[in-house]
């Protein structure tokens, strides 16, 4: 049966309960296990979780899920919910670190218009089902956030150019969080990510009032037929002139991954 509940409050109702489980598996893992184990129990776990909630909740709507098989039904749907069941696998495997997430988006006509980003083990949860104070002043020096194992070299050139201090972490959502709570001013990726990785950060940033875009300036786009996004850009709208400016000037291609997930593969990254 649906749910009398908004979209912001099933998506931050389902990221809080994936969450909650994520923890306690995390607190039980048997002895004999290892981390490989861990993770995929964790994937797999809330994956299932997460689909038998939205079935429940959100029936008529289609989902896009990084654990799940794209049977590209989704593409006649107006309603998709894009979900990553646990960004930063691989930081959840490794207790007790804390930066990795619970992706729920709905994006509608492609736009992510509801999204909620659990960050479990460190208890919050930042979602569009609430209200966002006015953004904080730019930090000095600025600081940007970066994947602690693939940054790409633009990362280093953009804080280079800008003077920005690099905070290495896992999960693409603790990071797009970081920018969104203040704590940095800006998330660059161009290393190649998929839908399920943005779609629930970027609605919350912009919900927050951030600047989320393509690297090139252009609008972020879901439920494609082929969910690789190759680039992202989270920041604080009082730098992005400044930031796509500098986009603008580099002269050779942007490092993407080589090897992009093919349309209905079901096949994804962990920790970008």
């Amino acid at each position: 049966m649906e749910s009398t509940w908004s979209d912001h409050e099933v998506s931050r109702q389902i990221a809080t309960e994936a969450g909650q489980l994520l923890i306690e598996l995390r607190d039980s893992v048997p002895d004999s296990a290892d981390e490989r184990w861990l993770r995929d129990e964790g994937d797999a776990r809330s994956h299932r979780m997460i689909m038998g909630r939205l079935a429940e909740l959100r029936p008529d709507d289609a989902i896009l899920s990084e654990e799940g098989k794209d049977d590209q039904v989704r593409l006649r749907h107006q309603r998709v919910w894009v979900i990553d069941p646990l960004d930063g696998t691989r930081e959840f495997g490794e207790p007790p670190r804390d930066d990795w997430a619970v992706h729920v988006a709905l994006c509608v006509d492609g736009e992510p218009v509801v999204g909620s980003v659990a960050l479990p083990a460190q208890g919050r949860v930042f979602t569009t089902a609430g209200s966002f104070p006015d953004p904080p002043a730019d930090t000095q020096p600025l600081r940007m956030v970066a994947s602690r194992t693939r940054a790409p070299l633009i990362v280093t050139e953009l804080a280079s150019a800008l003077g920005a201090e690099l905070v290495y972490m896992g999960s693409a959502g603790a990071k797009a969080m970081t920018v969104v709570s203040g704590d940095a001013d800006i998330y660059l990726h161009a290393g190649g990510q998929y839908e399920w990785d943005s779609a629930a950060p970027v609605a919350v940033a912009m919900a927050a009032g951030l600047h989320c875009s393509r690297i090139d300036g252009s609008v972020l786009l879901y439920n494609q037929a082929n969910p690789y996004m190759p680039d992202l850009l989270i920041c604080k709208r009082s730098i992005a002139t400044r930031v796509l400016a500098f986009l603008a000037t580099r002269a050779d291609p942007i490092e993407t991954d080589s090897n992009p997930v093919a349309p209905g593969s079901g096949v994804g990254t962990h920790g970008v």
